[in-house]
């Protein structure tokens, strides 16, 4: 790792963006972006995720953001020492230690030991480090070496990027520690803490731990797009979909399908539940977001139900959150196609006006094909088809 690698992610993260952050170095594009991925590689998280268009910190970024920022700060300083070769600030961090530790101990043969390394190259180094920043750090004599003025400088700033780096180093290393350990279960997003899928994950947090103490589980709910995503780059172990679709690439088990229903509000007359389409046409409908199973049921009914003239005309109100889409249909007049039996247990339920056999949400538990995963699985599916008393 280099001081200009993470120099250039720091400005990444500053300005929440490649393109930007490349410009004001000066370097290109494909230069930035491979220097993020060289840190996010070093230190084992994702420091960055696309919202629309943009690129937004990851939670763990704006946690090292100070560490980022302290090490871009103390190598401004250190490259305002002297007037150093094109592309100076390139310089290794294990150079900086080495030249910390020579410093210290007053002598390059003693600190090219405690390095494992020959004195001829430790020598080079420390060289190639003077020429990078520009300037003398180091006095050398018969009777070993002290640091100049800028040497002195340069030790301290020195000292402080190696800290920050090791502070870095040190947390990405913990959070592996515990997340290697740790099974990631992703799951679909709950209608509220009365509903099914919340039951069910409670249930499972309860007994997973009972079966394996030792191995903790975590639990994160998301889109279906998103889940499979995570599975295929290993955010997730395992994942609890919407769905009975899902990459054939995976293994998998139908855990429960529930019957799906229009929901509308309570005040509707009886006669207008007659003729579906009718109803549809007339009132604003709350969808969830594409990326769902769901919302994949809902176009297909829609398809099925009304004409393309027909469905150019609705009021398609497009919410990625179950419980504003029911706050809709039971206060603001809209419809919306939900599961029957996560409505039930709202006091008093919406109308709800069934759809027939062809419209189910079906819950999926898929699982790389891998025996670890597979031994996960057989703990998690008993657990999740259990029905609640």
């Amino acid at each position: 790792m280099d001081l200009a690698t993470l120099s250039l992610v720091h400005d990444i993260l500053e300005q929440r963006g490649i393109r930007r952050a490349a410009a004001r170095a000066g370097r290109p594009a494909s230069s930035a972006s491979a220097a993020l991925r060289r840190v996010e590689a070093a230190l084992s998280v994702p420091l960055v995720r696309r919202d629309g268009q943009a690129l937004v910190p990851t939670l763990e970024a704006e946690n090292r953001l100070p560490h980022f920022a302290e090490i871009a700060r103390a190598a401004a300083a250190l490259l305002s020492l002297g007037q150093g070769t094109p592309g100076g600030h390139a310089i290794p961090l294990a150079s900086l230690t080495r030249f910390a530790a020579a410093a210290k101990a007053g002598s390059i043969n003693a600190a090219a030991r405690s390095h494992g390394l020959g004195q001829p190259q430790l020598t080079r180094q420390l060289a190639h480090l003077e020429k990078a920043i520009g300037c003398t750090l180091l006095d050398r004599s018969a009777k070993g070496i002290g640091c100049t003025p800028e040497g002195l400088e340069a030790l301290a700033l020195a000292e402080r990027i190696t800290a920050a780096w090791e502070t870095l180093a040190a947390a990405s290393t913990e959070r592996f520690r515990r997340s290697a350990a740790t099974w990631r279960l992703g799951a679909i997003i709950p209608f509220g803490h009365e509903s099914e899928i919340a039951g069910m994950l409670a249930r499972l947090a309860v007994e997973w731990r009972a079966a394996r103490p030792r191995q903790p589980l975590f639990l994160s709910s998301t889109t279906a797009d998103e889940l499979i995503s995570g599975l295929k780059n290993r955010r997730f172990d395992l994942i609890l979909l919407d769905t009975d679709r899902y990459p054939a690439e995976f293994d998998g088990c139908l855990i429960d399908q529930s019957p799906l229903a229009l929901a509308a509000p309570r005040d509707l007359r009886e006669h207008d539940g007659q003729d579906l389409a009718a109803l549809l046409r007339r009132h604003p409908i709350a969808v969830p977001s594409p990326r769902s199973g769901l919302r994949q049921m809902t176009d297909h009914f829609l398809e099925a139900t009304l004409t393309p003239a027909e469905r150019a005309r609705l009021t398609l109100v497009e919410v990625d959150s179950i419980p504003v889409i029911i706050n809709l249909v039971l206060k603001h007049g809209h419809l919306s196609i939900l599961p029957e039996n996560s409505l039930a247990n709202i006091r008093p339920p919406p109308v709800l006006l069934p759809l027939g056999p062809a419209y189910r949400q079906s819950l999926s538990l898929v699982w790389p094909r891998d025996t670890l995963s597979r031994q996960a699985a057989e703990t998690v599916i008993p657990i999740l088809s259990r029905r609640a008393p």
